[in-house]
């Protein structure tokens, strides 16, 4: 495995002991011995004290023979050919660029080995395949669990235009959840889109104040007509009209809150007729739904 540290010219033994154990020990332990050349900076006598009593044995390589240490120099020469590849014109950021370059140098496989770098030291592949193997074995084990959580579950499954029942979730609508005693439930409301078979976007007015997307977990089939049925069943005349009925006809199902408001609409904008055909009082109901 190979390891590409920026340094200074001027840097001396002991900052290069500082980088050396920074880059190098900290990962792999103390080496047995280290070749260099004969640069005075591992010559030094810091440099070689360190070393004996760390029980590193110290090999140098001949001047101007590079041969003999033909493995960096084949590691060097990589380098240097990966650097002009990245760097193009702007040669100042090359020390940027080192971590990737070492990256990609130390997971390819190669021909003197047959394994990566990476594969030689931890004994394991690169990791991203052992990231795909966990990512598959997740996804099995998840659809296991769905498999076994769904087990006797029916499918639902809404389309658009169907009228359905809204889960007021306590984390979802705060207002309306803040007694007890409030509602755990209102509708119905129309499904204006299928996301998908978990996710619907339903017609909720604004006043809610939340995302109108919710989930199929929420939501239950509206049993009982919808607005518009009621509204088409609201065909006869007013009351105050003469041979109108007097009351209005209602659908059979829970009173929702629709309901409740067009109720109180209707009570609120007409004046009922009295036996000598005078305006009386308007009466206000209100409803309280328990949960």
């Amino acid at each position: 495995m190979a390891h590409f540290i920026p340094c200074h010219k001027v840097d001396d033994a002991s900052n290069i002991a500082k980088l050396f154990f920074r880059d190098v020990v900290k990962l792999h332990g103390l080496p047995k011995s280290i070749v260099s050349d004969r640069d005075t900076k591992f010559l030094s006598h810091f440099w070689r004290v360190l070393w004996s009593r760390l029980g590193t044995k110290l090999l140098f390589s001949t001047t101007c023979h590079p041969q003999i240490d033909g493995q960096t120099e084949v590691v060097n020469r990589s380098l240097s050919t990966m650097l002009r590849a990245v760097l193009k014109r702007n040669h100042k950021s090359w020390d940027e660029y080192l971590p990737h370059i070492e990256f990609a140098y130390n997971r390819v496989v190669h021909k003197t080995t047959n394994i990566s770098p990476f594969e030689a030291v931890y004994g394991a592949e690169f990791v991203k395949k052992i990231h795909e193997r966990i990512k598959t074995h997740i996804q099995l084990q998840n659809e296991k669990y769905a498999q076994y959580n769904n087990k006797g579950k029916r499918t639902m499954i809404f389309e658009e235009g169907d009228w359905v029942w809204l889960h007021l979730r306590k984390e979802h609508f705060p207002k309306q959840r803040k007694s007890k005693l409030s509602p755990r439930g209102d509708g119905s409301f129309q499904v204006l889109q299928r996301i998908n078979d978990n996710a619907y976007r339903l017609d909720l007015p604004s006043d809610y104040g939340v995302s109108p997307t919710f989930n199929v977990s929420d939501l239950k089939p509206f049993v009982g007509a919808s607005d518009d049925e009621e509204e088409s069943l609201d065909s006869r005349m007013n009351p105050s009209q003469e041979g109108g009925d007097v009351g209005r006809a209602w659908t059979k199902g829970p009173t929702t809150r629709a309901m409740t408001r067009r109720l109180v609409e209707d009570l609120t904008t007409s004046e009922l007729s009295g036996p000598n055909g005078l305006g009386g009082p308007r009466v206000l109901f209100t409803w309280a739904l328990l949960a």
